[in-house]
């Protein structure tokens, strides 16, 4: 019944307090005005039972409950509809770029480098509600795997879909991931533009030098974060084909061109990680996310409807009926 009302001023329930003493007071003054007749004998007395003095009663309950129904409404119960309106006032356009080479395969990571990547890298895209996403894959040369969308089940089901394959020309082109990454957000009317560009290995193909592709970066005011994945040391990593198809493992060490990751961030003005392990790449996209945050302006509309006009009407209604009854049906008894 009370669902969904709050009183504006609870203090004044304390009045309730008076109702305990009321009572107690009603008692006390109805013992000490109870008159007493002593006689020897009722005969000669016609004898009359009535209940209806037992009921006189009824008009103290109905001034206790006007009295309790009066604190209440001053008490101002309302209920409150709030609804709210969200409005994205900064909004940030993102481009993941991803390293699907063959040695994204290696097991330093469980189980490989590149499903430690999607698992985490889903969780980020989930978080980022307020966004356009998009996927770029690289090896030796790039392609846009999708482009960039508030649609969060697309984004997700690419990602899902990313993988090592044969079709794409083998090799680490560093500088052509960072320019179709660049291509991509170089058109957005976004207040921010970030690419998240991660790789495992060094830029050993590709058309384009990675700094030539920093350098668009800058001109197009794209903030870059690069992440290197990968173990310190020797990794069990793919070094040939058997002749079903899969791969041979054998233990390679860790190349990471780190300076060259760590010269493109600074440039244009993003930040570099080290992921040896899930839980140092999953803190990396946590660190990230908190960097770059969506400003977001929330609106909230109250309309509160006031409910002390029934538990006044019904108050002066039981007085009403109080002094109604007390000058007709009870006057003989009061």
């Amino acid at each position: 019944m009370l669902e969904g009302i709050e009183f504006l001023n609870k203090k004044l329930f304390w009045a309730m307090l008076l109702l305990p003493l009321a009572l107690i007071w009603y008692l006390f003054k109805y013992k000490r005005q109870t008159a007493e007749l002593k006689m020897s004998s009722l005969k000669g007395f016609k004898v009359r039972s009535s209940i209806l003095p037992k009921f006189r009663h009824l008009l103290f309950v109905f001034r206790l409950l006007a009295l309790g129904l009066l604190i209440t409404a001053l008490a101002r119960p309302r209920t409150v509809d709030v609804s709210s309106k969200t409005k994205t006032t900064k909004g940030i356009d993102i481009v993941m770029a991803i390293d699907v080479s063959a040695s994204m395969l290696a097991k330093d990571l469980k189980p490989n480098r590149l499903e430690a990547l999607k698992d985490v890298a889903s969780e980020f895209i989930k978080g980022r509600p307020n966004d356009r996403i998009g996927l770029v894959e690289y090896a030796g040369e790039s392609f846009t795997k999708t482009p960039i969308t508030t649609d969060k089940a697309i984004v997700l089901r690419s990602l899902n879909d990313v993988k090592y394959n044969t079709i794409i020309e083998s090799g680490t082109a560093i500088g052509m991931g960072l320019a179709t990454s660049v291509n991509r957000l170089k058109d957005s009317k976004a207040l921010s533009k970030v690419i998240i560009l991660l790789t495992d290995g060094v830029n050993n193909s590709g058309e384009i030098d990675p700094k030539i592709a920093s350098d668009l970066a800058v001109e197009f005011g794209i903030k870059v974060y690069t992440i290197g994945l990968g173990t310190n040391g020797m990794a069990l990593s793919p070094i040939s084909f058997k002749h079903n198809g899969d791969f041979h493992y054998g233990r390679v060490q860790v190349e990471i061109d780190e300076e060259l990751l760590e010269e493109i961030a600074e440039v244009t003005g993003g930040k570099y990680f080290r992921a040896t392990d899930n839980k140092k790449l999953a803190q990396i996209y946590d660190e990230i996310n908190k960097l770059e945050k969506t400003e977001i302006e929330e609106f909230k509309f109250y309309n509160y409807q006031e409910k002390y006009r029934p538990l006044v009407l019904l108050a002066g209604l039981l007085l009403m009926l109080e002094l109604l009854l007390r000058f007709t049906i009870f006057r003989s008894f009061i």
